[in-house]
């Protein structure tokens, strides 16, 4: 099929979005370990019947780690949609019928087929939780890492500076939050911040705050990252770092060490770095180790996937877990 391909590569990925010009790209991030991504892959299939002028596009998110890491893909599937070299949308997810919704209403430029059918309770509810997700929760654009405009470098500064602990949303990165938010809230710009499920204000009030010392009243308090990264640590015995959960690993690094982990009889906890970016950037400088799986006993790094498979090879790893050796 000659608008349904596959990227292997960085270089091979750049060239596909150029050549398709202001055409629709759309972009699988996959794991051939994940079902639910060949399900999605037979979906897309059957668009790109019917959308001829749109290119689909499948990657092995681990395989091109330069690309995944560019557009911060933190699980599979992750569907990016481009025009004109730029992501204009994103859908994270197996979702079936969205994902065609999308590809309907981006390939044509019109509204989005049966989007009045959604009742609006669901977005409202979908905000609450969002909102919700955190003591503090900051909607910006971009990212903390990459703030996508100069308001939000600004607060992202302030509360770096007053060291206030908060998650964040891109609101470039769902057109439905970004507009939906403004409504929901009856607050007509971004960034936007919220305590405890109540907004606060924008940038404007957030810099009085900070000028009048009410700042830290305001805010939850918060724990230095340090001292966190040691709670987690030393949260159980044996403590495993990963990508997912034990119930659903989210990269084949982490569903190897989950195997091996459970053939030991040894009981474990997980910490899923997808969820929390200031962990996952956090232990990489805290322990000096720069990758994930990190595996943990009695507060001691041991290391990632390939030291625990030498332990598991040399017979050492079970006496290693239970803090014998």
């Amino acid at each position: 099929m000659a608008n349904f391909t596959e990227a292997t590569s960085s270089p091979q990925f750049e060239d596909l979005l150029k050549k398709a010009g202001n055409s629709l790209t759309v972009v699988h991030f996959l794991a051939s370990w994940a079902p639910q991504c060949t399900q999605m892959n037979d979906v897309m299939e059957e668009l790109a019947k019917e959308h001829k002028h749109t290119t689909f596009v499948k990657l092995e998110a681990e395989a091109v780690p330069e690309v995944s890491e560019k557009y911060e893909i933190s699980s599979v599937p992750t569907f990016l949609f481009f025009k004109n070299g730029e992501k204009i949308d994103r859908l994270d997810g197996a979702h079936a019928p969205e994902l065609t919704k999308k590809v309907q209403k981006l390939s044509s430029g019109g509204a989005m087929p049966g989007s009045g059918d959604i009742p609006k309770e669901d977005l409202n509810e979908r905000l609450k939780r969002l909102i919700n997700a955190a003591p503090c929760m900051l909607f910006m654009k971009g990212s903390p890492q990459e703030p996508r405009c100069g308001f939000s470098r600004q607060i992202i500064q302030i509360l770096k500076d007053h060291s206030v602990q908060y998650s964040s949303f891109d609101i470039l990165s769902d057109e439905e939050v970004r507009q939906g938010l403004k409504t929901y809230s009856n607050w007509p710009t971004y960034p936007q911040v919220y305590v405890n499920g109540d907004l606060i204000g924008g940038l404007d009030i957030i810099k009085e705050l900070a000028e009048s010392g009410e700042l830290e009243n305001t805010f939850p308090k918060s724990v230095s990252l340090e001292h966190r990264l040691k709670s987690l640590i030393n949260k159980c015995p044996v403590m495993l770092f990963m990508k997912g959960n034990k119930e659903a690993a989210k990269c084949g690094f982490s569903r190897q060490i989950l195997e091996i982990m459970n053939g030991t009889g040894v009981d474990y906890d997980t910490f899923d770095i997808l969820q929390d970016e200031e962990v996952r950037q956090g232990l990489k400088t805290y322990s000096n180790w720069p990758t994930y799986p990190q595996l943990y006993v009695k507060g001691e790094l041991i290391g990632g996937l390939d030291i625990v498979k030498e332990l598991k090879e040399n017979g050492e790893l079970v006496s290693v877990l239970k803090g014998e050796s």
